[in-house]
């Protein structure tokens, strides 16, 4: 495995850590790329990102995973980032969406003409990412690799870049970056807070168990994680 652990952290700690790593890469070829999951934990990181001294218009931000939901709906990621990281000299990143106007309802069909659009929609990100911060839930799915979800076996099996997965356990089908893709990034972030999840991560570094998802993130020599655990 190739993680390192960062006991302690606040999201200022892991702001800069981020902004560190943009500015490296901006320095090194000119253009940054910034995967960002969504949910409520990453709202005081995205707070505290968006205030790092960063030339932000040189910095694309995608999504990990969006719920397949329209932009102004309360659960999007989209709105979320958009309300929380891309304020003030953030403004200014280059934010690139999965999808623009969604159907009213959703099969396997519909979802599967939704990642073909979302694909040609990330085509042109600055590849690999550079970053690509995760989170992780109590049952251990990361991005939206719900473990036993209708899709999820695709999604940690197949070398596209993105998959949908809908998951038994939370609301909303979803798209996703694939395992695969997530493993081609420069750098891994996970960031790990309370006695739960902290519980349920320590079970995933015993070992690669497709059950829980984030083990197959951890149990990798490919790509650097750095886990932030507050």
């Amino acid at each position: 495995m190739a993680i390192t652990e960062h006991t302690g952290s606040t999201p200022a700690a892991i702001a800069a850590h981020i902004a560190s790593a943009l500015r490296a890469a901006i320095a090194a070829r000119g253009q940054a790329s910034l995967a960002v999951s969504g949910g409520k934990s990453p709202i005081p990181i995205f707070e505290a990102l968006r205030e790092q001294d960063l030339d932000w218009s040189r910095v694309t931000v995608v999504l990990v995973d969006e719920r397949v939901v329209p932009r102004d709906h309360s659960a999007s990621n989209t709105g979320l980032v958009a309300r929380h990281l891309l304020q003030g000299a953030a403004a200014a990143a280059r934010f690139v969406h999965f999808f623009g106007e969604l159907p009213a309802q959703f099969n396997a069909e519909v979802l599967d003409a939704l990642v073909q659009d979302a694909t040609r929609r990330i085509a042109d990100l600055p590849w690999p990412l550079d970053v690509a911060v995760l989170g992780m839930g109590e049952d251990a799915h990361t991005a939206s690799l719900f473990p036993g979800a209708p899709g999820y076996a695709r999604a940690i099996a197949t070398d596209d870049p993105l998959a949908w997965v809908v998951p038994d356990t939370a609301p909303h089908a979803r798209l996703s970056f694939t395992l695969h893709a997530l493993l081609q990034a420069r750098e891994l972030l996970l960031s790990i807070g309370g006695d739960t999840k902290l519980s349920v991560y320590r079970r995933a570094v015993e070992k690669a168990d497709p059950a829980l998802p984030v083990s197959l993130i951890l149990h990798q020599t490919r790509t650097p994680v750095s886990v932030w655990i507050g």
